[in-house]
């Protein structure tokens, strides 16, 4: 008995009662097609069972209907996260996604020679710090142009690069210009020819600042994190010129590692020269740490000190108390950063207008006391 034919988009486009050049357009260039059409092709695609031939459009287009993506391959639930959403918006807006992880990129916050490594800012010895950065970074570099030449290799059609710290500049860089890339980070600028969409950390540390000085306090510590992660200096950054423009206290710690273990040994640090009045620590895990330090000095939150972290990891409702945070739109810069890269790799005339970066939202739990009503 001879084999089923396979559905064809001719007969998608019979069954949705539209063009051939329609589905074509839902397939490769969907943000361009109405709603409701949209729905309906998709509808017919489903019910057929229809699939691309990839090879087949590749030779005609030439184009591979591939994204590259590229990670530090960090399991930290900001990246991970809007990792996944992107992988989920490739898919829907019908592409594949060819994921590339710098090798060793996601196994520390720190570069391996970065001076900033201890948790309470020792450095170590000028000389072998310098030597060791140096020897890092000619590492970190040949390793993104290996990996890079692997995506362009494959021929994707774009790629879009989670470059949350310096480590990632390099697979930046190694990848700018032959294809359209974009960059998902909290830095503005990263290698000419780049876009960069981001979540505005500073505007993050801002909303906490503003919401501990609803609440009475005057002065407050902020536990940062690893200097050589942007989002890290945007949110010092934002602390800082927060301070300044509320006429608040405020002093910075650290670097810490992202680790509820450099949370506790840096709130350790800070109780030894006296009891502060809230600590904001750089993220939700480096609070957890923080919450155990104070519990373990008999330290009352938020009636003594008032404690808020960053990010709004999975959890954070359920600590005792419950975290007051900054929630991430994680999920939405993932989307965006994937609809920014369609455009980009498009043929249409109109010049790309910049993606403004997301807002984070600032969500207060019970580890801070309520603000006042006046």
């Amino acid at each position: 008995m001879a084999a089923s034919r396979r559905p064809s988009m001719g007969d998608v486009a019979a069954r949705a009662g539209v063009s051939y050049q329609t589905v074509s357009r839902v397939l490769n260039e969907p943000h361009i097609v109405r709603p409701e059409t949209r729905t309906r092709v998709l509808a017919a695609i489903a019910e057929l069972g229809y699939t691309r031939n990839r090879a087949a459009r590749a030779l005609k287009t030439s184009r591979s209907s591939l994204i590259g993506v590229l990670t530090d391959g960090s399991s930290l639930f900001g990246p991970a996260e809007t990792t996944a959403a992107v992988e989920s918006a490739a898919r829907e807006a019908g592409y594949s996604v060819l994921l590339a992880s710098m090798p060793g990129g996601g196994t520390a916050a720190h570069s391996p020679g970065d001076p900033a490594r201890s948790p309470a800012g020792s450095a170590h010895s000028p000389g072998g710090s310098a030597r060791g950065a140096g020897a890092s970074r000619q590492a970190v570099g040949a390793s993104a142009q290996s990996v890079g030449a692997e995506l362009l290799g494959s021929g994707v059609d774009g790629i879009l690069v989670v470059a949350a710290h310096e480590d990632m500049a390099p697979a930046v860089e190694a990848v700018a210009g032959a294809v359209p890339v974009v960059a998902i980070s909290a830095r503005s600028a990263l290698q000419s020819g780049t876009e960069v969409v981001g979540i505005d950390q500073g505007q993050g540390a801002r909303e906490v600042i503003a919401h501990l000085q609803r609440t009475g306090v005057r002065s407050i510590m902020h536990l940062a994190g690893p200097t050589n992660w942007f989002d890290a200096r945007a949110r010092r950054t934002g602390f800082e010129q927060a301070l300044q423009e509320q006429g608040l206290d405020g002093e910075v710690v650290g670097p810490g590692d992202w680790t509820p273990r450099s949370g506790y040994e840096l709130t350790r640090e800070v109780l030894r020269g006296g009891r502060p009045e809230a600590l904001f620590a750089a993220n939700d895990m480096m609070a957890i740490g923080v919450l155990h330090a104070l519990h373990e000095a008999g330290l009352r939150v938020p009636e003594d000190v008032a404690v808020v972290g960053f990010d709004n990891t999975l959890g954070a409702e359920f600590l005792l108390p419950a975290l007051t945070t900054v929630a991430q739109p994680f999920s939405e810069v993932g989307r965006a950063a994937l609809r920014h890269l369609v455009e980009l790799m498009s043929d249409g005339p109109e010049p790309i207008a910049e993606v403004p970066p997301l807002l984070p939202r600032l969500v207060a739990r019970r580890s801070t006391r309520p603000e006042r009503t006046h």
